[in-house]
């Protein structure tokens, strides 16, 4: 594989130079000269206007995918409970599945599932494939990969999703190697490119710096995971089924419960045999300390670098007991050990959504916006008028922090409008 410039088309216009992030390109005697230092990103063929620079040496594959179709969610659950990103999947699955014209499928396994699949059927799903067996008790990603990829192998699903979950960051880069098919993780954004039917995955780079969108192009199934609360629940339908199973206390595999059904659920047949494990799991010990969840709640207040200090947070911590919320934070906060990182909010802390955000003294960094810009309502209370924070704003406040939220609190408590 090598990269070409063709001189006799190239005015030397520097546009390639300056998109490309590794110093590859430089301008001789009014000609782009690509060198050594190139990683054949391809940056610099999108951003030149006269098409004077290609790749080439790249094998053209011909893949029949014909045989893949539909969206698959693999269903998380722990201790027979859904995880929630499972039906934020499913809510996204459905859309996709709209747009492609095609089905939407789930695949649930688990140990003692009883009632609760129930939901599952709110969100627009065409049929589960359920494995209900002591084997997946403990959540061995070992364990959990073996049946996935039959299942996948077995049904061939064009698109393949999961949540960027603890869990789900062991397990399903494990099931992409095996079927060799490519895995794009920590998902924000998924679409379908419409005249290729080609799902567009798109993840932050760069430590969150950029966006990149992915595609995966010579196999199947495209498989992405998505990070919690990214996806918003989209319930589509009250069913029969749903209703029926609420219904039922404790779900039972008899044949003659779900013959009404059977085109809409299958127990998926395997050799408990054949799945023979590495691991031995000795004990589980749940954590200790602080056990905050930020995703219980509907109002967040945050605080960042320019709250000062860690003695500064009881003004944070104030206003969202006002609010009957919870106190977040930016890394730079945790970084600086003014608060723990339970309450860290973004890229590489939590992902949130709550109906209101309010960010105080945060500039809005990349990483951070990652984390929150998906909520309802961010207000944004800086100093700084240029600060990114108020570009997604939907209300904007430029003053000192410590003038502005007392202000706020006493508002609050007194009991009148804002």
């Amino acid at each position: 594989m090598e990269i070409k410039v063709d001189h006799s088309t190239c005015t030397g216009c520097s546009l390639c130079r300056n998109v490309c992030m590794y110093d590859a390109i430089e301008i001789i005697e009014g000609k782009a000269i690509i060198n050594e230092n190139c990683v054949f990103c391809g940056a610099c063929i999108d951003a030149c206007k006269f098409k004077s620079i290609e790749i080439t040496g790249i094998a053209q594959t011909h893949e029949d995918f014909s045989a893949y179709n539909g969206v698959m969610v693999f269903i998380e659950q722990h201790d027979g409970i859904i995880a929630d990103v499972g039906y934020e999947l499913l809510s996204e699955g459905r859309k996709l599945a709209d747009i492609l014209k095609t089905a939407l499928y789930g695949i649930l396994l688990g140990h003692n599932l009883n009632e609760n699949i129930g939901g599952i059927f709110d969100y627009g799903i065409d049929r589960l494939y359920i494995a209900d067996n002591e084997i997946f008790k403990n959540n061995l990603d070992d364990v959990y990969s073996k049946l996935l990829v039959q299942a996948i192998n077995k049904y061939k699903p064009d698109i393949f999703l999961g949540g960027a979950t603890s869990f789900g960051r062991t397990l399903l880069p494990k099931v992409a190697a095996i079927i060799k098919t490519g895995l794009t993780a920590d998902c924000t954004s998924l679409s379908i490119d419409e005249d290729k039917n080609i799902l567009l995955q798109t993840r932050p780079t760069f430590g969150g710096n950029i966006l990149a969108t992915i595609i995966t192009r010579n196999a199947r199934p495209q498989m992405a995971t998505v990070r919690p609360h990214v996806m918003e629940k989209c319930p589509v339908a009250k069913t029969e089924i749903n209703e029926q199973i609420k219904n039922n206390h404790e779900i039972k595999k008899e044949k003659d419960f779900y013959k009404k059904y059977e085109d809409r659920i299958e127990f998926m047949d395997f050799d408990e045999g054949s799945f023979k494990t590495k691991y031995k799991l000795l004990s589980q010990e749940k954590e200790t300390g602080q056990s905050i969840n930020l995703t219980d709640y509907d109002v967040i207040v945050s605080g960042g670098r320019g709250i000062g200090g860690p003695d500064n947070f009881s003004l944070i911590k104030e206003l969202a007991d006002a609010l009957g919320g919870v106190v977040g934070a930016s890394r730079a906060a945790v970084d600086s050990n003014w608060i723990s990182y339970p309450h860290q909010v973004g890229q590489t802390g939590k992902t949130v959504n709550p109906k209101i955000y309010i960010a105080c003294g945060i500039s809005g960094a990349i990483q951070h916006l990652a984390g929150m810009q998906t909520s309802d309502i961010i207000i944004a209370i800086n100093k700084d008028p240029d600060a990114p924070i108020f570009k997604i704003a939907n209300y904007g406040i430029v003053g000192d922090l410590f003038e502005i939220v007392p202000r706020l609190i006493k508002r609050i408590k007194s009991g009148k409008n804002i």
